[in-house]
């Protein structure tokens, strides 16, 4: 077998909303929860899945903690595929707008899952949004979308960057300070 990992099958002992992954080259046990909220708990090698079963059990705490913090505590997975949906059709959109507005040319757009970014521009051209930006107020979202279009006009955060930015968006400095604050409980 090529790959690392293999999907253990659910036993009826299993609870809804947790799967085990066995994994060559873990050295512990691990738990992740995922963005829809599942427990996913990679089993090391010559690891059992009764004592990960003991493990995630144990650390229930835990798991119940993080899931709170997740931006979309409590919705079905159909809901999170909902919500992702609509950033690939409105983020864009709302770019393109702002592009429009600002007069500036965008040459390629992507919604994607970044974990520790909320947009990003590259060389290219090409700017990439975070679907999570549907989960901030309009003025925050708005700000990262501003923000990432005077990247194609300077690609760095020089003073003269942050000038451009003011010049386009008044009050960054406030949605700055909202990321700083609520952003981290988004991811």
């Amino acid at each position: 077998m090529n790959g690392v990992q293999i999907s253990l099958p659910l036993e009826t002992s299993v609870p809804p909303g947790r799967y085990f992954v066995r994994h060559r080259r873990a050295r512990r046990y691990i738990l992740r929860v995922e963005p829809d909220g599942r427990l996913r708990v990679t089993i090391p090698r010559g690891g059992s899945l009764r004592a990960a079963e003991e493990f995630a059990a144990r650390q229930e705490e835990w798991v119940q903690r993080q899931r709170a913090r997740l931006p979309m505590a409590g919705t079905t997975t159909a809901e999170h595929s909902e919500v992702r949906a609509r950033a690939q059709a409105e983020l864009p959109v709302l770019l393109s707008g702002w592009a429009q507005r600002l007069g500036v040319q965008v040459d390629a757009v992507s919604v994607r899952d970044q974990k520790t970014r909320w947009g990003s521009c590259g060389r290219n051209g090409r700017i990439c949004l975070n679907w999570r930006l549907l989960l901030m107020p309009d003025w925050v979202r708005d700000y990262v979308l501003v923000h990432e279009l005077m990247h194609l006009q300077r690609l760095d955060h020089s003073p003269r960057f942050w000038a451009l930015v003011a010049s386009a968006y008044p009050s960054f400095r406030e949605a700055r300070a909202w990321l700083r604050r609520h952003g981290p409980g988004l991811r």
